[in-house]
């Protein structure tokens, strides 16, 4: 129910925190986290995903490491240009540039597994594409950011490359391994993993992009809202920047599995797999390597991005769940791999 729904419980909640204080006028407010809060809940949900990670969903990429490192190199070499060009291309000021660049560098998200099943695509090679890039992460995306960061002007004194490579490996590996470990050691923990799990990551994941908007309420109430009958120029134009780096990654995926000769449902899921970020770790990154004032409207492509590739995501995939997937043996990129995939979790 809670991943089937994502998009409406994602909706219900940020609206809720977008507008608890007129809602709960003087009461407390659960979507102002302090302190490490936000660090925490990433913590918990990579956690949540190494708890998940069976031994033949890692097995797998070292079956298909021609197709699973080729797919990861798409993402992460066409997403960060994308993000790149295109808010270069919209001439963003420094800090909503940050934001736009984080949501290109950011490895992918745990959601296009399950819409990757909903889209009848190859949901092992999914699942394998996302192990591949979280663990890689530490080194791809500080990686990325020093080559799309204009590190030599303003942001030289900000961004330090290994800083980033800690966080990540702290962040993201760290309990992604700790995860999977507690998994192969105890029978009892993996069955409490099976059940519980994946809703507390979903849960924690709806939390913290609710408490990224609870920390942008004005500025977010101006992109999402109206003023003098439309939404103002400079929001409108960060929509469309997002909205074509989320739409251009999409493509990237589908046009480089059609490239090396995928077959349909390995396209489908590398067509996902690319154009989904993980924006709520991109909203920590930002909060904690970029610190002040300055910097805090950089969390709001990566949260506003958060429900646009949701959106998009879950409407490719309803659509390509009503086409059935070509039939064919695929050869790609020299592995073969089966037709259809088992249940991911």
């Amino acid at each position: 129910m809670l991943q089937r729904y994502l998009m409406v419980w994602l909706v219900l909640s940020s609206g809720v925190s977008l507008f608890w204080p007129r809602l709960f006028p003087g009461a407390f407010d659960p979507f102002l986290p302090s302190g490490n809060a936000l660090t925490v809940g990433i913590f918990l949900v990579m956690f949540a995903v190494g708890a998940l990670m069976r031994l033949d969903e890692v097995l797998e990429v070292g079956r298909r490491w021609p197709a699973v490192i080729f797919g990861t190199s798409v993402q992460y070499g066409s997403m960060p240009l994308l993000a790149y060009l295109i808010g270069h291309a919209f001439g963003f000021d420094k800090a909503t540039m940050l934001g736009v660049i984080m949501v290109g560098c950011v490895p992918g998200a745990m959601a296009s597994n399950v819409l990757t099943m909903t889209s009848r695509g190859n949901v092992s090679y999914s699942v394998a594409l996302t192990t591949l890039a979280t663990m890689l992460s530490p080194i791809a995306v500080p990686l990325a950011l020093w080559m799309t960061l204009d590190v030599s002007g303003d942001m030289s004194g900000q961004f330090k490359f290994w800083k980033v490579s800690q966080e990540l490996l702290i962040q993201v590996v760290l309990p992604v391994l700790l995860g999977f470990g507690l998994r192969r050691l105890s029978t009892v923990f993996e069955r409490l993993a099976e059940r519980w799990a994946a809703v507390v990551a979903n849960l924690v994941i709806l939390w913290i992009i609710a408490s990224v908007v609870g920390l942008n309420r004005q500025r977010l109430g101006l992109v999402f809202g109206f003023r003098d009958g439309g939404l103002m120029f400079s929001e409108t134009k960060l929509l469309l920047a997002l909205l074509l780096i989320n739409v251009l990654g999409y493509l990237s995926g589908y046009l480089a599995g059609r490239l090396v000769g995928m077959n349909d449902s390995m396209r489908r899921a590398l067509t996902l797999e690319v154009g989904m970020q993980n924006c709520g770790l991109g909203t920590t990154l930002v909060l904690r390597l970029f610190p002040g004032d300055e910097y805090v409207a950089a969390t709001i492509p990566t949260a506003a991005y958060t429900f646009g590739c949701v959106f998009t995501a879950t409407i490719l995939a309803l659509f390509w769940s009503r086409i059935p997937v070509k039939d064919g043996s695929d050869t790609a990129v020299g592995v073969s791999v089966p037709q259809t995939a088992s249940t991911d979790s």
